[in-house]
């Protein structure tokens, strides 16, 4: 990665996930061990989340979600990884499951004085928000790929607020985001308008624009975490009815 490009405006990357992995698996580069908090940092709880519903207690779920990016860092996960092979998400639960079949009495690597992962669990916040999740017969990998896709989800909102905000119409977001996200459902342009003090034209002109701002920004995000853009639309039906499963 050229000097600069791992962090952008906010601290955001400006790079791919791809290269964020491709980064962080270059021991010498300046910029890996950044990249490599900000994957484990993102993804932290999709991981947590696949390691509870294999049945195991929270504070073993913390121990082993510590531990598998502990292992990431102590064997460079990815060093050798190939972003021509597919989906990023479909390369770190790959590696969560051989982790998990091979290293399981890793759970106790942080007691016993074992580098630690460049993140912080909330261990109580996330079991809070497992309890909240989905049916039980929703398997590892379908819970794993709804937290994912969640994540994504946010991760769009949270650009395209702040997108909003620079140019001076945060209030216009926090008006229409129902639209996007379905907290508004049924609600008539009209009365939407009468609450902003708009008109209803104005309103509906504003919700197609925000709703393709969207898209964009939800195709720029898979984009960087697909290695073929003939992919793209796949993984966003995907994704998307792993949140509504």
């Amino acid at each position: 990665m050229p000097d600069g490009a791992a962090s952008g405006r906010g601290g955001r990357f400006n790079t791919t996930r791809w290269s964020l992995v491709l980064a962080a698996g270059q021991v010498t580069n300046a910029a890996s061990g950044e990249a490599l908090a900000y994957l484990c940092e993102a993804y932290w709880y999709p991981v947590y989340a696949f390691v509870r519903r294999q049945g195991y207690r929270p504070e073993d779920c913390a121990d082993l979600t510590q531990a598998f990016f502990t292992r990431v860092l102590e064997k460079n996960y990815f060093q050798e990884v190939d972003p021509s092979r597919g989906r990023f998400r479909a390369f770190l639960c790959a590696s969560l499951r051989h982790f998990l079949s091979n290293e399981r009495d890793r759970a106790q690597t942080l007691k016993r004085g074992g580098p630690r992962p460049p993140i912080s669990l909330d261990v109580q916040t996330a079991e809070g928000t497992y309890q909240l999740e989905p049916r039980d017969d929703l398997t590892p990998e379908k819970l794993f790929d709804r937290r994912w896709a969640l994540l994504l989800l946010e991760r769009v909102l949270e650009r395209l607020r702040e997108r909003h905000e620079s140019a001076g119409k945060g209030a216009l977001f926090d008006h229409l985001r129902g639209f996007l996200i379905g907290d508004t459902a049924g609600v008539p342009y009209a009365e939407a308008a009468r609450a902003m003090g708009s008109t209803e034209g104005a309103v509906k002109v504003a919700v197609y624009r925000l709703r393709r701002q969207f898209r964009d920004l939800l195709v720029e995000e898979i984009a960087e975490t697909v290695s073929d853009a003939d992919e793209i639309d796949g993984e966003i039906a995907y994704l998307l009815r792993a949140v509504s499963e």
